[in-house]
């Protein structure tokens, strides 16, 4: 979204602090062991059969496939059988990651990870780093998920897999880059999204309804097309949406109410090109495209309504050499430039802001024989925005990083790692210390130690004084510690459970607060600390034909936050506001030879939407029901039921959510045209 949305929407939301430095140790879950033959490579302990490095079919990071943070990978699997309208909601759905809504598609959305909100989460599209230098954050509806082939979930501050600075929370990395099958292939994929109808309160107090054409409320279309060939490889990926975002919903008074003046309209697309070079290297060209125009409502049942537009692109080049020196030496380098416009306008003039980035990594890999890989690398951005309200900013910053991996023995991983970071004006040191413990077929254990930094972003630095709000050049970077102790265990084939105990805390957390003349300005006020337990259990059952198994999942987060910031204590208790003390997760998924059954469930604790704590939001239970059936060997039809129960509620808030909606399409691919 736009900097005057999110700076006005910011008077809501105090930012998420920093936390104290913890070393955390916890008396484990004693599992039993079938098996003492060690383990020598790593798994997702919930998607094992899918690789973290698809050498043979496509991009190869030349960071570690192993990695002592939690994480979770999003296979291209999933992404086909959710359906979901963006990033947020897929991550929501199969992640289990908390997200704050302003409103449907289109609108702001902010995704949380162990306490942190977006802009303390580092974005990743293909290694490369995506976060906006003036929010702080991303652009999710630019994201085709079309053209995503799996995203690694990374839990966690700091990073030692893809060394980048400013992982507060953790790391989402979205991989669309992919070699494409021999011959040409093509796809396409339609969809109408229903609201339900019905009679509502208009704003001058008399009667409205039924509105049926929300049964045509929002329309999405894509097209994809891929050609594989001995030495080069293309894809090329196009989408649209019309959504009106027109729904019912109650108000503060119970009253059924319609809100409107929230269309959005837009478009993308994106395209990837590999050549193949001698020595398994590649040559990789991508880049994106999108539009997007979209009224904005402000808060409640207002009529006010800010016209915002979106432009971006991204280019990038890719040079990957997994035997840059023959088996013993790897690397990676990418030059990439990402540009924004975006505009907003509630009352004249508009406000405008452009910004350039560009990027530079080169990564190294050594591999000293079977005990011994060192990783090293650097990485330079350099950010431009020319914007009507905080005028011409710039800024560079660089870091340099060396990563030890040390089998100390057939089961035991050591991975210090230290980090250099500096915006030209100090060199600030990252250090993590992790630890990767392969008791058994069945057991693993992983623990890590980090300190986490994160600079500015330019609209806390350099927004203009006005009405409102105001930034501050002088705040300083965030900066805090934090330690996590992660168990994952295997039963057989059929059951799995991961458990994850963390701590952190920041010491110059920013958060924005009302001052003198009600003007909300940002500060490094103090501290923010969280302590939390993420726990993930799976059951895979078998069943009778046609249905080889079944799936059952839950998922459990606990998360106590405290603000230690306007003069609290830990004896104040209060939390950090939009960030739920308890959230647990449920999924069914059935699913058989053409098609499946996928049914999601989700509760949070009531949330605070201030710092005093005095305004709490309630969240019900929101159930999601999608199917997926193919028709012959081509087809597939699918149905995506959300709020299934038809719950009324805010996500943020002032800003409600529809209630129940119903997705209903079609997708086509074809492989050798």
């Amino acid at each position: 979204m736009g900097n005057i949305h999110k700076i006005t929407m910011s008077r809501h939301l105090p930012m998420a602090g920093k936390f104290l430095p913890a070393i955390l140790f916890s008396i484990c879950i004693a599992f039993p062991l079938l098996s003492q033959e060690t383990v020598t490579e790593t798994e997702d302990f919930f998607d094992s059969d899918i690789p973290f490095m698809e050498e043979e079919e496509g991009l190869t990071i030349t960071a570690s496939p192993e990695t002592s943070q939690q994480m979770k990978i999003v296979a291209k699997e999933d992404i086909e059988r959710v359906h979901a309208p963006d990033l947020a909601a897929l991550l929501q759905n199969v992640a289990g990651l908390g997200v704050t809504r302003y409103g449907p598609y289109g609108n702001e959305t902010d995704i949380n990870m162990r306490g942190f909100d977006a802009g303390r989460i580092a974005f990743l599209i293909d290694g490369i780093p995506v976060n906006s230098a003036t929010t702080g954050s991303l652009e999710i509806s630019a994201l085709d998920l079309n053209a995503v082939e799996r995203i690694e979930v990374i839990y966690g501050g700091s990073d030692s897999k893809y060394n980048v600075t400013g992982a507060l929370g953790g790391v989402i990395n979205i991989i669309t880059v992919k070699k494409q099958k021999p011959g040409l292939g093509a796809a396409f994929s339609i969809a109408n999204t229903s609201a339900m109808p019905g009679e509502y309160t208009e704003r001058s107090g008399g009667a409205g309804g039924p509105e049926y054409n929300d049964l045509f409320d929002t329309q999405s279309a894509s097209v994809s097309l891929g050609f594989g060939g001995e030495e080069f490889s293309a894809r090329g990926n196009i989408f649209a949406n019309r959504a009106q975002n027109h729904f019912l919903f109650k108000d503060f008074n119970e009253k059924i109410r319609r809100r409107d003046n929230n269309e959005v309209y837009d478009a993308g697309a994106s395209t990837s090109l590999i050549w193949d070079l001698p020595d398994a290297a590649q040559f990789i060209v991508s880049g994106d495209v999108y539009y997007g125009d979209k009224n904005i409502p402000t808060s409640g049942f207002s009529s006010y309504v800010g016209k915002q537009t979106d432009f971006s692109t991204r280019q990038n080049l890719m040079l990957d050499m997994p035997q840059a020196a023959g088996e013993d030496l790897g690397s990676e380098a990418s030059l990439s430039h990402d540009w924004k416009i975006w505009t907003y306008e509630l009352t004249p003039p508009a406000s405008r802001h452009d910004q350039h980035t560009i990027t530079a990594i080169n990564r190294w890999n050594w591999f000293f024989g079977e005990r011994l890989t060192l990783r090293s690398g650097g990485d330079y951005r350099y950010s431009y925005l020319d914007s009507t309200d905080m005028g011409r900013r710039d800024r560079h910053d660089a870091g340099l990083y060396l990563t030890a991996e040390f089998r100390l023995f057939e089961s035991l991983l050591i991975i210090p790692s230290i980090k250099g970071v500096t915006d030209s004006s100090a060199i600030v040191p990252v250090p993590k210390f992790g630890l990767v413990w392969y008791a058994a077929d069945s057991l693993t254990f992983k623990n890590n130690y980090f300190r986490s930094f994160k600079f500015p972003n330019f609209e806390s630095l350099y927004w203009p004084g006005e009405s409102y709000a105001e930034g501050n050049p002088d705040l300083r970077p965030e900066d805090g510690w934090g330690a996590d102790f992660t168990a994952a265990y295997r039963f057989k084939e059929w059951a799995a459970l991961e458990t994850t105990l963390f701590t952190q805390q920041i010491d110059d957390s920013i958060q924005w607060a009302s001052g003198a003349g009600g003007i909300w300005r940002p500060q490094n006020v103090g501290k923010a600390v969280f302590y939390g337990w993420d726990s993930k259990l799976r059951f895979d059952i078998p069943a009778p034909e046609p249905v080889p198994k079944i799936g059952v999942s839950f998922s459990y987060q606990y998360l106590i936050s405290y603000l230690l910031s306007y003069g609290y204590s830990y004896s104040s208790d209060k939390r950090i506001p939009y960030m739920p003390v308890h959230i647990l997760g449920v999924s069914l998924d059935i699913s058989w030879e053409t098609g499946c059954l996928f049914v999601s469930g989700r509760y949070e604790s009531p949330r605070y939407a201030d710092t005093a704590n005095l305004n709490e939001i309630e969240t019900p239970f929101l159930l999601d029901i999608i199917l997926n059936q193919k028709i012959g060997g081509n087809l597939t039809v699918f149905a995506n039921l959300r709020n299934a129960l038809n719950r009324s509620y805010q996500s943020h808030v002032d800003y409600y959510m529809p209630g129940a909606t119903l997705t209903v399409g079609i997708k086509a691919a074809y492989d050798s045209l």
